[in-house]
């Protein structure tokens, strides 16, 4: 089983900053933002990320500066994130230990893709996309595996293909006869009532490993995870 990735975020726009962490947690991964912009590296050290995003305008010292700071002592690679895009801004980054450089304004989606990047390369593995699910849980994509604090949770299969599904359309509602449409073609006929049975089994042990309500109700209309 693979750990949860760590990314430290470098940023002082708390919005920006508030923002990435949310987007980066419901995809599974471990996010803190630094909060003492003069203690940088001793942060770094005590979180140990797998990945440090790296502002490059920041109070007290630039992100050049923690960059270099950091690469002393350790081989962590960081992705700078700045509005800064002259060309030799890029290089300065390069030539402080930077593993690659992401401009601002940026879409999210390109951030993840630069991240999966650089974690394969420096790692050499493929990484697994996880989704967050309530405070303390995350759900693997490609395995339909459920975790809570990095120990899986023992789903059948039905309930892993109904919690996939959910997933997949969060937050939007997904009815009765999707999800039984993605249950057909398993050994046993899913007649409206198992399907029921199903959701009520699942949403009672998602409530007892998370600790919270997790699959809502749209009457009359199917299931949904806001």
């Amino acid at each position: 089983m693979e750990r949860t990735i760590k990314i430290f975020l470098v940023e002082d726009d708390a919005a920006l900053a508030g923002e990435i962490i949310q987007f980066l947690e419901k995809w599974g991964f471990l996010a803190e933002a630094a909060e003492q912009f003069d203690a940088i590296e001793r942060e770094a050290r005590r979180y140990r990320p797998h990945l440090i995003l790296m502002d490059v305008n920041l109070p007290c010292y630039d992100g050049f500066y923690w960059c270099r700071r950091i690469r002393e002592s350790s081989d962590v690679p960081v992705v700078f994130i700045s509005s800064r895009s002259e060309d030799a801004d890029q290089i300065m980054a390069i030539a402080q230990g930077g593993d690659d450089y992401v401009e601002k304004p940026f879409r999210l989606e390109l951030l993840k893709a630069k991240i999966d990047a650089v974690l394969r390369r420096t790692y050499e593995y493929r990484v697994r996309e996880r989704i967050a699910l309530g405070r303390d849980g995350s759900f693997e994509r490609e395995t339909q595996s459920l975790f809570v604090r990095d120990v899986e949770v023992e789903l059948t299969r039905s309930e892993r293909k109904i919690l996939a599904k959910l997933l997949e359309k969060r937050p939007h509602v997904v009815t009765r006869e999707a999800l039984m449409m993605e249950l057909w073609g398993m050994d046993e006929f899913i007649s409206d009532q198992a399907l029921t049975t199903m959701i009520s089994r699942l949403r009672n042990k998602l409530r007892e490993c998370l600790g919270e309500d997790t699959i809502g109700t749209k009457k009359g209309q199917g299931y949904f995870i806001a």
